[in-house]
């Protein structure tokens, strides 16, 4: 995290977490799968969120190439965004291959990353 940054104490607690090996998940009363910095189960509106430990590989449901990136972005560009589920939970993040290399159906681990333009942390795929 930059030092010029607000610390986000879900997201950035969530994010320490998956860096120390320890990537967690909340669950819903019904088995629904979130992240924080998420306090309410928006399928049931339940605040009984159980902290669950996310599963070590996840899959590939969706990705897209970026090309034209937001400033934030701008130094990483290409790069893939790819959405991958990690049993109930499903996360958002950069997938660290070729993005010829990207397949719906991959097997990834969840990591993090510093972006080249920003140094801030994002949440990176790597594949198995």
């Amino acid at each position: 995290m930059s030092d010029d940054e607000t610390y986000d104490a879900g997201y950035d607690d969530w994010l320490d977490a998956v860096e120390d090996g320890e990537a967690y998940y909340l669950e819903g009363p019904e088995g629904d799968g979130w992240l924080p910095p998420r306090r309410v189960d928006p399928a049931t509106g339940s605040r009984d969120l159980t902290e669950k430990q996310l599963p070590e590989t996840g899959e590939v449901e969706t990705f897209t190439v970026v090309h034209v990136p937001t400033p934030a972005f701008e130094q990483d560009a290409p790069f893939a965004t790819a959405i991958a589920r990690f049993g109930p939970a499903r996360i958002t993040g950069i997938v660290e291959a070729d993005p010829s290399d990207i397949e719906v159906g991959m097997a990834v681990t969840v990591g993090v990353m510093e972006t080249e333009t920003t140094g801030d942390r994002a949440v990176v795929f790597r594949p198995q």
